[in-house]
């Protein structure tokens, strides 16, 4: 230390820096650094000897019970850091909240998929027939009628098909099968009416020729050729007295093919059937018939005893079975079946205007009560074989026990009539 020089302390020293940088711009702050270890309040502690004292921050309040401390990730905050958080907490949802919201898409979906189904067989469906231009009609009765007709149309089908199918070649369409399907207070009824039935065809005007004739006895399956469906349901009509509501019409293609998508329908016959005209062969017992048999076996009726009144009863017997096979769960909950099956149905499909799919829905839905135990199922009743036209076999109706039978109908009372009439 140099001789006569006072002892400068670090506050001098400081004063000296601090006048050069004042006069070059600098600011210079002073105050007192807290001490770096204790403070005001530590126990056994001073503050350090600076000229000012450094105020403490006041004591951070105790966290509530709605405050949640979590992990501080922010800026400056050392590992294990943590801060505070008035968000409640993130509860995960339970099984049963999220079971219900699975239920909600699976239904949300099921929706859409339904509403794309309902446009698109609107969009297909034929409703060609109109019932509305058909003259003399009874008046309506109680319950609903649908006339259920089997046509032998051959649309869509190639020629190698209906070599296989023995369908022949011939052009036009006739009925194979005709049923009156009756729904009411009282459940279900189909009758048959057999193709051979030797009925009073009402006049009419050829379309063709322009031609007025003469009501005139013949088959039922004539007025079909004569005036397609719209004569089909005036014969009808004037034969039973009762009025029909609405007119359904299926082709071979769209049979053969409905059968095919559900996987086949399991029939059972009581003998061994080879029917050459119809390509039938089938042992005695249970079989699952493809599209092709099934066709075979409710065409066939030279096999039968009581010929066309046989093929009229395995008519009915099959359009049950395969209405319950269309419904079982295995199908209608399996797309690749469901979808398959009202393509091919909608391709030869043929209904009357006011046809809306809910009536194609109650009309499936009868055809199977029909063979379920709410209803019944029944021929027409005949009184024996008719002269028929140039010599050929044709049923005559029995006119008194038809006449109660359609009258019963009308009114949606119960009938009760044996399988044979």
């Amino acid at each position: 230390m140099s001789e006569g020089l006072e002892p400068r302390t670090w506050a001098d020293r400081r004063n000296d820096d601090a006048e050069p940088r004042q006069a070059q711009g600098y600011r210079v702050i002073t105050g007192q650094v807290a001490y770096p270890y204790g403070g005001h309040g530590d126990a056994g502690l001073e503050p350090y000897p600076y000229p000012h004292s450094y105020p403490h921050p006041a004591p951070a309040p105790a966290p509530s019970e709605d405050t949640v401390t979590e992990p501080y990730r922010g800026r400056g905050a050392g590992r294990g850091g943590r801060r505070r958080s008035t968000r409640a907490p993130r509860r995960r949802p339970g099984r049963f909240r999220r079971a219900v919201r699975l239920l909600a898409a699976l239904l949300c979906v099921l929706a859409l998929t339904g509403a794309g189904t309902c446009a698109w067989a609107e969009f297909r469906l034929d409703r060609s027939v109109d019932l509305g231009a058909v003259a003399d009609r009874p008046p309506p009765g109680k319950g609903t009628n649908y006339l259920v007709v089997g046509s032998d149309g051959r649309d869509g089908l190639s020629e190698r098909a209906r070599k296989e199918l023995h369908t022949g070649t011939s052009g036009g369409s006739r009925t194979d099968s005709m049923m009156l399907l009756h729904t009411g207070a009282h459940g279900t009824t189909l009758v048959s009416l057999p193709r051979d039935s030797w009925v009073t065809i009402p006049s009419y005007v050829d379309p063709n020729t322009g031609k007025f004739h003469r009501a005139a006895k013949n088959k039922l399956n004539a007025a079909y050729s004569l005036g397609g469906p719209g004569m089909l349901v005036r014969t009808v009509e004037h034969n039973t007295g009762l009025r029909v509501d609405h007119y359904a019409e299926i082709g071979f293609a769209g049979f053969v093919g409905v059968v095919d998508a559900v996987g086949g329908v399991e029939m059972c016959a009581p003998r061994s059937i080879d029917d050459p005209k119809s390509g039938l062969r089938m042992k005695k017992g249970c079989h699952n018939l493809t599209g092709a048999q099934a066709l075979a076996f409710v065409r066939q009726r030279h096999q039968e005893s009581d010929g066309d009144l046989g093929r009229s009863r395995n008519q009915r017997e099959f359009l049950s079975a395969l209405a319950r096979k269309t419904a079982a769960p295995g199908v209608v909950l399996d797309p690749f079946r469901t979808y398959p099956a009202l393509s091919a149905g909608l391709d030869t499909l043929v209904v009357d205007k006011d046809m809306q799919l809910s009536g194609l829905v109650s009309l499936f839905r009868a055809m199977k009560s029909a063979s379920g135990g709410g209803g019944g199922q029944l021929n027409v009743p005949v009184a024996g074989p008719g002269p028929g036209p140039a010599g050929r076999s044709a049923l005559e109706w029995d006119a008194a026990k038809a006449q109660r039978l359609f009258a019963g109908l009308r009114d949606d009372r119960p009938v009760r009539v044996d399988d044979r009439g």
